[in-house]
């Protein structure tokens, strides 16, 4: 069983893992950050609990790209707390507005939890009362708040026919590097994967090479 999403953010930004001094961003949120949005969706702070679960995304519309200064919080001294003193930094950062996915999960064949991911998110739909859970939704860093996720499939589009979209395929000569597990200590236990993005048709269902397992590294 799979279950898909409407999910819109009216801003956001996936830092690629190459950005130092100038904070890119990634057009699409990575595996990992999917998945994280859907574990904090139904309210499990585990993120183990539904190692395995598969998902996939597709990039419905071309979110319009700025870039904006901010300050950046970075241990140099440490010494001092986050963001205080030489542990602060103005830098250029881009973000996307007018972010708007398709979001798929399914049963993974290596998730072992009793009740899927897949299950609890169709529960949470169809019941958001019975789901406890804390702070807003958001797609990645805290300020990219979701506007809108529901089932509602086909999306609103402009048109009589859907427009061609963005599918997030697994491809080892892909031009993004994105981590499908990421270790939030250091970098060594991070899970990476190759990606490109195909524009194709729409489909209620993605294709099979959009799939991606959500695993720690083996």
């Amino acid at each position: 069983m799979s279950v898909g999403l409407y999910v819109t953010v009216p801003i956001a930004s996936f830092r690629a893992p190459q950005a130092r001094e100038y904070l890119e961003t990634l057009p699409c949120p990575p595996p990992s950050t999917v998945y994280g949005m859907l574990l904090a969706l139904v309210g499990e702070p585990d993120r183990l609990q539904h190692r395995g679960a598969e998902v996939a995304v597709a990039l419905l519309t071309e979110p319009a790209r700025s870039t904006l200064l901010r300050t950046a919080w970075r241990i140099k001294d440490r010494r001092l707390s986050p963001g205080v003193g030489n542990n602060r930094r103005p830098d250029f950062q881009e973000v996307l507005t007018g972010v708007e996915l398709g979001v798929w999960v399914r049963h993974g064949k290596d998730e072992t939890a009793p009740v899927s991911l897949a299950e609890r998110v169709g529960q949470a739909l169809r019941d958001p009362a019975s789901v406890q859970r804390f702070g807003g939704l958001s797609l990645g860093e805290s300020p990219y708040l979701v506007d809108e996720i529901s089932p509602r499939f086909p999306p609103p589009w402009d048109g009589p026919e859907p427009p061609p979209v963005r599918w997030l395929v697994a491809d080892v000569r892909g031009n993004l590097a994105l981590p499908i597990w990421p270790d939030h200590v250091g970098s060594a236990g991070t899970r990476w994967g190759q990606f490109r993005l195909e524009t194709a048709a729409w489909t209620p269902e993605p294709p099979e090479e959009a799939w991606v397992a959500v695993n720690p590294p083996s």
